[in-house]
């Protein structure tokens, strides 16, 4: 079938402390923060986005600082996206090792994985992390943190589901969205993603006897696909419910549009819509400068900036 999905949307984890993983993806990763906002679904506690200058579709990685609010340390485990990767340029990864052992931060080489380099490491709240060397990837980085164009991260290259049964969730994923498995290695199966590549690609590691996973501090909450058109995630709605899936109603995010379903080994997927973008509310140049706020909040904006710990968003 034709597959609606244009590639990687984002991914959203839930960490620890807001000013460590602000100071971690600004200064240590060199991110843009593209929008500082408030959980929709709990508005006491942050949302950044992550990505390049605007912030396009899959280029993005999104935390919620959940600490202070009672939530345990998770575990990795079977049903749930256990490791992220970026995409940085071929013969980078040296420097990236250097940069990233300066800040204290533990990075070692990687199994070269399907023709390519990659480093390994984890941010403060103990999400693992990929940085995977390729010549494939175009995309123009943003340029902040003292990182130049040659190392600069470009997006998102991948991400990693830990699967106990493999065939049914690589079935599902077919059926539903088209997405076809385009080379396999070693206990993991790779995904492409509108013909694949970095930003368009999904691995699937067959964990048969891995303890299920438990979402919590230091873990993946979903993986966002991106679709062009309002439609298109309707139709993909559609056929959920058609087929007795469970999936949540279209919900506002104010920045795109999203559904919520899990996959039949557990991870949770949502399907967003590429548009409006980041600059709904902001113009490019003061992306992530001011707390935004959707506006069914702004009646609250008060107790909710009382409610939130202070942050510097700058490096």
């Amino acid at each position: 079938m034709q597959s609606p999905i244009l590639g990687l949307h984002h991914v959203t984890a839930t960490v620890n402390d807001a000013q460590d993983d602000l100071d971690f993806c600004l200064g240590a990763l060199g991110l843009r923060l593209v929008k500082k906002t408030v959980n929709f679904d709990n508005h006491r506690v942050y949302h950044f986005y992550y990505g390049n200058e605007q912030g396009s579709p899959g280029t993005i990685w999104t935390t919620f600082p959940y600490k202070g609010h009672g939530v345990r340390v998770g575990s990795k485990g079977a049903g749930q996206v256990t490791m992220t990767a970026f995409s940085v340029p071929s013969a980078s990864l040296d420097a990236w090792r250097t940069r990233l052992t300066g800040r204290g931060v533990g990075a070692a080489a990687g199994e070269t994985r399907f023709g390519d380099e990659v480093l390994v490491f984890a941010d403060p709240s103990g999400l693992a992390f990929e940085l995977v060397a390729n010549r494939a990837d175009t995309r123009e980085p943003w340029t902040g943190a003292d990182l130049e164009a040659a190392a600069a991260i470009r997006g998102l290259h991948s991400v990693t589901l830990t699967i106990a049964n493999p065939p049914e969730t690589l079935e599902f994923l077919n059926r539903l969205l088209g997405i076809e498995v385009a080379d396999s290695q070693s206990g993991r199966t790779r995904l492409a993603l509108n013909g694949g590549g970095p930003g368009r690609t999904i691995d699937i590691v067959h964990a048969p006897g891995a303890p299920s996973a438990v979402n919590g501090l230091g873990t993946v909450h979903h993986v966002a696909l991106a679709v062009p058109t309002p439609d298109d995630q309707l139709k993909i709605r559609e056929e959920l419910v058609r087929i007795g899936w469970r999936v949540t109603e279209v919900m506002d995010r104010q920045y795109f549009q999203s559904i919520y379903f899990r996959e039949p080994g557990g991870v949770l997927l949502e399907v967003a819509t590429t548009q409006p973008g980041f600059t709904v509310d902001e113009p490019i140049a003061d992306l992530g400068r001011d707390l935004k706020l959707p506006a069914w909040e702004e009646a609250n904006r008060a107790a909710i900036e009382a409610g939130l710990a202070p942050v510097l968003t700058s490096v």
